[in-house]
């Protein structure tokens, strides 16, 4: 059965091979899938083609995958999912805090890549902005102007931190924030290698959300960092 036929997803990835198993697999799903070798032909095809997801590999025969993703995020919202080699952790880290949303890593296999896919695909649509002041990431509502949270309609009691972290992660909700990314945003650039802090409250926000550890909403990406997630839909 296909997931969405609408959908259009931009594979860039050098190695022809991976390429068609890739795109077989997503066209199966019902996906339109375009793919092209280099990331020069990628920046051209994302302008011209408006992809709902670039998968994207890191290792690019002409332009780097993390200078692809600093471009892209210049001017685009799209999701961008990097594909890296074991062993890449600094690369995988550098591209999600040049705008990149989720990775896997080689070898990987169908059901991940496409588990991942829809996450992006669903947490684009899912987010909405209301009046650009009320988020809204499944039952979890957060009023920006009131500094006011509910989970299913209780209302829940942050700190100004906690607030602003929380408020964060939903506005990216289903992307991966990298440590450095939620430090240096959240208590600023004198702060980036405080990674204790993000523990700490992270178990706070868990807690006072009431968590469910089966069903989480702030999933740890270890080594990298924390994303949110609605748990009714999310595929992790």
């Amino acid at each position: 059965m296909p997931d969405r036929g609408t959908d259009r997803i931009l594979v860039v990835e050098d190695d022809r091979a991976v390429t068609r198993v890739v795109s077989a697999a997503l066209r199966n799903r019902g996906y339109s899938v375009q793919s092209v070798t280099t990331g020069e032909a990628a920046l051209v095809a994302a302008e011209k083609e408006g992809p709902d997801v670039v998968v994207l590999d890191l290792g690019l025969p002409d332009i780097d995958g993390v200078d692809v993703c600093r471009r892209l995020r210049a001017w685009s919202t799209v999701p961008i999912i990097v594909v890296t080699a074991e062993g890449a952790h600094e690369r995988k880290v550098l591209a999600l805090d040049e705008g990149a949303d989720d990775y896997v890593t080689k070898p990987f296999s169908m059901p991940e890549l496409l588990a991942r896919i829809r996450v992006a695909l669903r947490h684009r649509r899912a987010l909405r902005v209301v009046d650009q002041t009320v988020l809204e990431v499944g039952d979890l509502v957060i009023d920006l102007p009131r500094h006011a949270v509910t989970v299913g309609g209780r209302q829940v009691d942050l700190s100004p931190k906690e607030f602003a972290l929380l408020s964060l992660m939903a506005r990216h909700a289903g992307k991966v924030l990298t440590h450095r990314s939620l430090l240096e945003q959240v208590w600023g650039p004198e702060a980036v290698d405080e990674t204790q802090y993000l523990r700490v409250y992270a178990g706070q926000l868990r807690k006072k959300l009431a968590d469910d550890p089966d069903r989480p909403r702030i999933l740890t990406e270890a080594g990298v960092g924390y994303r949110l997630v609605d748990p009714d839909t999310s595929d992790h």
